[in-house]
């Protein structure tokens, strides 16, 4: 049994992140193999609590995770502020250029919504009152 935990560990941490992808070039290219849109959401993980609130009740339930998976290609440009959660230079210098393409107003958080060639087909933020599914048909909109 205990040989079996780090896989099955494995296998459950994969599946959860299976859609979203670490760097935007990965991103595009999958979009582009996959003919799927992207979600790019820009968040600040641990000082943004609107963002905290939209990863917990959106991003993170089954509902939203099974179907984006199937359907979108995600890239979160985050900005943390704590040093302990700091992302490596490139990575934050990638999403700095993301968002004075994206995001100039520096809205948090905010999806924009991407074709495979990364035009904006929408962009949206969160309403607390707004269920996964619904936020899915909201996305939808867009890409169709």
């Amino acid at each position: 049994m205990k040989s079996l935990f780090p896989i099955v560990f494995c296998f459950v941490i994969g599946s959860l992140n299976a859609q979203w992808k670490d760097n935007f070039a990965d991103a595009v290219k999958v979009a582009n193999e996959e003919n799927k849109p992207i979600v790019l959401v820009f968040s600040g993980s641990d000082w943004c609590a609107p963002c905290i609130r939209f990863k917990k009740k959106i991003l993170e339930s089954e509902e939203f995770k099974n179907y984006a998976k199937a359907n979108y290609v995600i890239y979160n440009a985050d900005f943390p502020r704590k040093k302990k959660n700091q992302l490596p230079l490139d990575k934050l210098n990638a999403n700095k250029t993301l968002a004075e393409k994206y995001n100039s107003t520096g809205y948090f958080p905010l999806v924009v919504i991407l074709d495979k060639k990364e035009s904006v087909l929408g962009k949206t933020g969160f309403n607390t009152k707004t269920s996964p599914g619904e936020y899915i048909s909201l996305v939808n909109d867009f890409i169709q």
